[in-house]
């Protein structure tokens, strides 16, 4: 999936006009690309189209017009971004209080050896995820994670498929429906 280029970014004036109309359509793309796995982690799956909203939105709560720091925000999001046969997420980790989600953060240290992506009938693959966002002390509780696929995982994709957590502090499972399977399958078609 090719990037974001400066070309497809408004300028925050223009976007103000655009977001009327364009901010409904993605909280539904948003709502499609989304994946609860138990009560406390959520995936948000990424595409050209999530990044492109999620830098318009980032330039215009932070009022960022300075070319250098436009491109900074579109280079950083473009990492976010799936490349060719594999899947791209923000793992969201979500507890109610702040005490609470201290402690959890603290308590998942080591989840990214203990994420997968399980296509029906194929070995899992196992999450990769951006080291910058784990510290030996926490975890952030936003994290940035593909999912590699093999041929033969994107050609049974829609055999049926399921997100794991196997660390010793979570364990949950979720299966995608059909519409995320669709929807989904999409980013590497």
């Amino acid at each position: 999936m090719n990037p974001v280029e400066l070309a497809r970014i408004r300028n925050i004036a223009e976007y103000e006009l655009e977001r009327k109309t364009w901010r409904p359509q993605m909280m539904a793309l948003k709502d499609r690309r989304r994946v609860r796995v138990g009560g406390h982690v959520t995936f948000l799956f990424e595409n050209r189209e999530t990044v492109r909203y999620q830098i318009q939105e980032m330039l215009r709560i932070e009022r960022i017009v300075e070319p250098e720091a436009v491109r900074h925000e579109l280079d950083s999001y473009n990492e976010l971004i799936p490349r060719r046969g594999e899947l791209s997420a923000s793992l969201l980790i979500e507890y109610e209080s702040e005490p609470e989600r201290a402690v959890a953060l603290h308590e998942l240290l080591g989840l990214e050896n203990h994420v997968w992506l399980a296509v029906e009938g194929e070995p899992p693959s196992s999450a990769r995820f951006d080291t910058r966002q784990i510290s030996t002390e926490r975890l952030s509780a936003v994290q940035y994670v593909k999912f590699p696929l093999t041929p033969e995982q994107r050609a049974r994709w829609r055999d049926g498929v399921r997100i794991l957590i196997d660390h010793p502090q979570y364990q949950a499972e979720q299966a995608l429906t059909a519409e995320q399977l669709e929807e989904l399958g999409r980013d590497f078609e």
